[in-house]
């Protein structure tokens, strides 16, 4: 099952793909969006649109997990956020790929077992599970990384297996296999 995660930000838009077979977990890429704000905020919108499309495409997972909005500083923050967020499920949506939501609580109880745990814990587990040298930076990265995980780790290990098959075209069943007779 190949899913991709998305940290949405107005500044920095954090993505990360993680293949895994439900148990396992390999990191395919990661990253960060960077917009300066000198570009006006519509246009830093845009970019952000524009390269999660062209990563989407690129990488074509299953799933596209996303980080949900719970607080920000203040309601300026929480809008820009919000601005970023629905820019995000709009490539996803767009590009025809099924969209998973979590909120951070969910995310940091998938990964590090507690849901009110620090940035840089849930960047060790980030490193520790995808076997790492290093944890992913900037933090948007290996945050992003933890969303794809968590969408992992929400689904049955039935659900993987599904997914996995289906993605290679393998039989679904006993009923599929085709018995050759000598």
């Amino acid at each position: 099952m190949r899913v991709f995660g998305i940290d949405p930000g107005s500044e920095r838009t954090g993505y990360g793909c993680v293949e895994s077979d439900g148990t396992r977990h390999r990191l395919v890429a990661c990253g960060a969006i960077v917009s300066a704000p000198r570009l006006g905020f519509p246009a830093q919108l845009l970019r952000i649109y524009q390269h999660l499309t062209a990563l989407l495409a690129e990488h074509r997972p299953e799933v596209v997990a996303v980080e949900s909005v719970f607080h920000a500083v203040n309601a300026r923050s929480a809008l820009k956020l919000g601005h970023a967020r629905g820019v995000a499920l709009l490539a996803a949506v767009e590009g025809g790929y099924a969209v998973a939501e979590y909120t951070p609580a969910e995310i940091k109880r998938a990964v590090v077992g507690y849901g009110r745990a620090e940035k840089h814990q849930v960047g060790e587990m980030v490193k520790l599970m995808l076997g790492l040298d290093e944890v992913p930076t900037p933090h948007d990265a290996s945050d992003a990384l933890a969303v794809a995980i968590c969408h992992v780790h929400s689904q049955g290990p039935g659900e993987v297996a599904e997914a996995l098959r289906a993605t290679r075209g393998a039989p679904r069943s006993w009923r599929d296999v085709k018995v050759r007779r000598q």
